[in-house]
């Protein structure tokens, strides 16, 4: 076992896009484990868009990163010391630091069955996107088999399971990404019914109601800005708007942005 490990930490604050200034890697201790705790090594770390958010400080749901200190967010991680209920070798998911070994509370931590889906699933279709895109799209959205379904940011993590979800309902789905090699994966792969590359696109507008001939019944928005303007123009009565994310603003420098 190593006595000193990495650790990734904000440095300052971000102003527009991030870059690497803003982070620092920091050489601290190995930590051993109380009472109650066990140690774990880090397999995997999500890196998610309401991060950027946390980056600021400002008022938000959750509290804003603290400079100089581990950056923190979903982690697996391998469990490398006996507990009273986790064992060694158990792969355990939690909100954890940047860092590659950790002293956690065991209820902290809840274990994951790699038996059934990779680890790495746990962060992504099986953990905090998937169920944000299950609930957000059925639960708000609620899509009717022959509607049309539109997701902006589709081939990100949350974008692509609301559309596969939105196909299983049997609606007509239009995703909205930025690159020729992601419009090919939606249509090719994902068996989307269109996608529009926003960034080539020389009318958004004229492309969206292209796709969408009868107009748009449930919007997915995590983009937010010119897009999301868009297509609220060719809403029909009674569509639904599950807001999840407004990334094109994130890294904005002013309202103006």
């Amino acid at each position: 076992m190593p006595e000193t490990q990495q650790q990734i930490q904000l440095a300052r604050r971000p102003e527009g896009v991030p870059v690497h200034d803003d982070f620092r890697f920091e050489t601290i201790s190995v930590p051993e484990p109380k009472d109650g705790e066990v140690l774990v090594k880090t397999l995997y770390v999500s890196v998610d868009p309401y991060m950027r958010g946390r980056m600021q400080d400002t008022k938000s749901y959750v509290e804003p990163f603290a400079l100089n200190e581990a950056l923190t967010g979903g982690v697996i991680a391998e469990v490398i010391s006996d507990g009273a209920k986790l064992k060694k070798g158990d792969v355990v998911i939690g909100t954890l630091a940047w860092q590659e070994y950790s002293a956690v509370s065991e209820s902290a931590l809840r274990k994951v069955d790699t038996g059934i889906a990779p680890a790495q699933a746990y962060l992504g279709i099986l953990g905090l996107t998937g169920l944000t895109a299950y609930f957000g799209l059925l639960d708000i959205g609620r899509p009717k088999k022959g509607e049309t379904v539109v997701v902006s940011g589709v081939a990100g993590a949350v974008g692509s399971a609301v559309g596969q979800i939105a196909k299983i309902k049997g609606a007509k789905v239009v995703g909205i990404a930025g690159s020729d090699e992601k419009i090919s994966y939606l249509k090719n792969e994902l068996q989307f019914d269109e996608a529009i590359n926003y960034k080539t696109a020389e009318d958004i507008q004229k492309a969206l109601a292209h796709a969408c001939p009868d107009g748009v019944d449930v919007y997915f928005d995590n983009v937010g800005g010119p897009i999301s303007d868009a297509v609220m123009n060719l809403l029909n009565d009674f569509a639904r708007i599950p807001v999840c994310g407004a990334i094109s603003s994130y890294n904005a420098k002013s309202e103006a942005d």
